[in-house]
């Protein structure tokens, strides 16, 4: 009788046997993808080691050269060509300065009334200082620019447009000096809607602003519809980023104390080409509006009445906080 070669003596073992180099055999494949997985994974990520590190090299290079362009010496020539490439600008406001400024007064644009102070102002529609200072000033401001108590010269620049997404402060500075050209009996209330805390977007949280919402602005504070349709259409935003490179190589407009001695800052604010050190209203104990007020000569009785001028005139020095 034959014998079934499945159930002759040693087969069940040779079986197991099988089985098992099987189950080796799938187990070392397993163990060879799961190895060439893990390779490859740590190859990606040497790889990504890599950029990182590149990223992060390059993003010190550029902010090692953000601080030394703030803190290095500023040559003449520095600021000489700057200054030549905002004159050499072909499309540019025909009434502002040649360093970028709109003088408003009671006669109007760009005719200065004589004897009294001049204030200039250096702003960002961005920077929350400009806002706080503009809050507390505006009504003043423009009281005594209607009653010829002072001359205003305003600056728009753009230092900001980093920390928004839309180029904001290029664009809102572009609209004021469009305003400034060509319906200046408004700016004043342009600029004080534009700083509202209820319109003034945040430096830290930047919402987009539109410029039909720029535009809505300009037609509250009473500019001629066309006008306010046309200021967004960036007829002067190359000029304003000419203006902005050439303002802070401006020695006159650099910080006189405190941290940021030697910078600019914004706001900067001048009386008669005296830089005004709003680091001394602090510690004045006074409010920003009274404060300014004071270093004009002038009390608050007193602003918006035609005739009765601050004390400094045409060519003092703002009086002391102290």
């Amino acid at each position: 009788m034959s014998q079934n070669p499945n159930t002759r003596p040693g087969s069940k073992e040779n079986g197991k046997r099988s089985a098992r180099e099987q189950r080796k055999a799938e187990q070392l494949a397993e163990q060879q993808a799961q190895a060439a997985k893990l390779a490859k994974e740590r190859k990606q990520q040497t790889l990504i080691g890599i950029i990182v590190v590149v990223v992060v090299v390059a993003l010190v290079a550029v902010a090692g050269f953000a601080i030394w362009r703030a803190t290095r010496p500023v040559s003449t020539a520095d600021a000489d060509k700057a200054y030549e490439a905002v004159q050499s600008v072909e499309t540019k406001p025909s009434d502002a300065n040649a360093k970028g400024g709109f003088l408003i007064s009671k006669n109007g644009l760009n005719k200065k009334v004589a004897d009294v102070p001049t204030v200039e102002e250096y702003m960002d529609f961005l920077c929350p200082g400009c806002g706080s200072f503009n809050r507390a000033v505006d009504s003043s401001l423009q009281k005594m620019v209607a009653a010829g108590q002072i001359n205003l010269v305003v600056y728009p620049n753009a230092f900001l447009d980093s920390l928004s997404t839309d180029e904001y402060s290029t664009r809102a500075a572009s609209a004021a000096a469009y305003i400034a050209q060509n319906d200046p009996e408004h700016l004043l209330a342009f600029i004080a809607d534009m700083f509202a805390e209820d319109f003034q977007p945040s430096e830290s949280n930047y919402k987009a602003v539109s410029d039909k919402q720029i535009q809505q602005v300009a037609i509250k504070a009473g500019v001629n519809e066309s006008v306010a349709k046309k200021s967004t259409d960036g007829t002067y935003k190359t000029w304003i980023t000419k203006v902005s490179a050439y303002s802070p190589l401006r020695q006159e407009l650099w910080n006189v104390s405190g941290s940021t001695k030697g910078q600019m800052t914004t706001p900067t604010v001048r009386i008669n080409s005296n830089y005004w050190d709003m680091n001394s209203v602090s510690s004045s104990g006074l409010d920003t509006g009274s404060a300014l007020l004071k270093a004009l000569g002038l009390s608050s009785t007193d602003v918006g009445q035609e005739g009765v001028l601050p004390s400094i005139g045409a060519s003092g020095k703002p009086v002391s906080l102290s």
